[in-house]
């Protein structure tokens, strides 16, 4: 498939329903608002496609960089590559659910993590932490070094109720993956957790709601979910 016939097939999988969802979580125009679970077929039929992603993503259609996400080949891409995604990723979804995921499964993630959450920048940093959750819950225990994972909670715990929005949501489910999906560290991700506390975010109306990594935690015991570690981080 060429950019054109992809691009046709993704506006004929759009729905206006779907579309509204998209731009209430801070999508813009242009967008077709495809549901991710449509893509499926059309991704099985193309795999990996680099260069057809490269031309998706640069779009600016928001359909368009999702699904360039699905079928790019992220060890084909280098750290430049990367950052020139994440500076075209305005909102969160695509931040932490394209750009994110897909550093998520190569080998250069945490070097490229660690830069972004240094950044002092909503969104890369955002990214960052989102990449952490995103290996913690795919890629064995050993994989990780125990004083930097250490060291992070440490920070978060520090910075978190002074950070920008989108970024205290990203720490917020660090601890929370470092607690179900890193077993050497969840004893101390339940304290951090619990020295945290409710992390108020801001919302678009006026009204503020709370994050509560305990709370999240304590579900995910009862659910018997310590230990999950996912078979694939992309769809």
């Amino acid at each position: 498939m060429d950019l054109e016939t992809v691009m046709q097939e993704l506006e004929a999988l759009g729905k206006e329903r779907t579309k509204k969802i998209y731009i209430s979580n801070g999508a813009q125009e242009p967008l077709f608002g495809v549901a991710t679970g449509a893509m499926k077929p059309m991704a099985k039929q193309i795999k990996k496609n680099q260069p057809l992603a490269e031309q998706l993503y640069a779009t600016g259609n928001y359909d368009a960089m999702y699904f360039a996400g699905v079928i790019a080949d992220p060890r084909a891409m280098t750290e430049a590559d990367f950052d020139r995604w994440i500076d075209a990723a305005y909102f969160y979804m695509l931040s932490d659910y394209v750009v994110a995921v897909t550093l998520a499964e190569t080998e250069i993630a945490q070097g490229v993590a660690d830069k972004w959450i240094a950044s002092g920048e909503e969104l890369r940093m955002s990214a960052g932490w989102s990449c952490y959750c995103w290996l913690l819950g795919s890629r064995p225990d050993r994989e990780f070094d125990e004083s930097k994972m250490a060291h992070m909670l440490k920070r978060v715990e520090a910075e978190i109720q002074d950070s920008p929005e989108r970024t205290k949501y990203a720490m917020n489910n660090f601890i929370y993956t470092v607690a179900t999906s890193y077993s050497p560290f969840h004893d101390l991700a339940v304290q951090t957790a619990q020295a945290v506390g409710p992390v108020e975010v801001g919302q678009d109306k006026g009204k503020s709601k709370y994050l509560n990594a305990t709370d999240n935690i304590q579900k995910a015991i009862a659910r018997g979910h310590l230990g999950f570690k996912r078979k694939y981080v992309r769809c």
